[in-house]
């Protein structure tokens, strides 16, 4: 079978019985995405930084090809979870990335007064893979060096 795009579990993880995601529905656009071990998102206080939430997976896709990382749409409601960067945008060159093998993680900040505890298995969030375009004068040559938020380094 070629490899197009598909989830697979980071290295570290291949023993903790980490579930790759899946879609529910057969309409659904998201793949959701679960959290690969119990958490705490602390209460936000200004000048706190994001907790990110590991979820034990990595995703290889076609170079025009990126995986949005999205909220759960009850998130924010129920459990107070927000998006530190709104969405979450996962490169094609980040996977198997020599940092951490392309793990991917979530960044929330909890905006309710009480800590959130995450459960392992909890679905987080959402992941969809969408093409993107490039402009006509695109010169871009560099390489991926790292891993999370390693592209402006």
């Amino acid at each position: 079978m070629e490899k197009i795009r598909r989830f697979e579990i980071a290295k570290g993880y291949e023993d903790k019985q980490i579930n790759l995601p899946v879609r529910k529905t057969k309409y659904s656009a998201g793949y959701d995405v679960e959290a690969a071990e119990d958490c705490t998102i602390k209460s936000f206080k200004k000048g706190d930084k994001p907790t990110l939430v590991k979820t034990g997976i990595k995703a290889y896709m076609p170079e025009d090809e990126v995986l949005i990382l999205a909220n759960r749409s009850s998130n924010p409601g129920k459990k107070g979870l927000i998006l530190a960067n709104s969405i979450g945008v996962i490169d094609s060159d980040y996977y198997g990335n020599e940092d951490n093998d392309g793990h991917i993680m979530f960044a929330f900040y909890n905006i309710k007064e009480e800590d959130i505890e995450i459960k392992k298995g909890d679905v987080i969030g959402q992941a969809i893979f969408q093409k993107y375009l490039i402009t006509d004068d695109d010169a871009a040559t560099g390489e991926r060096i790292g891993g999370f938020g390693s592209t402006s380094k």
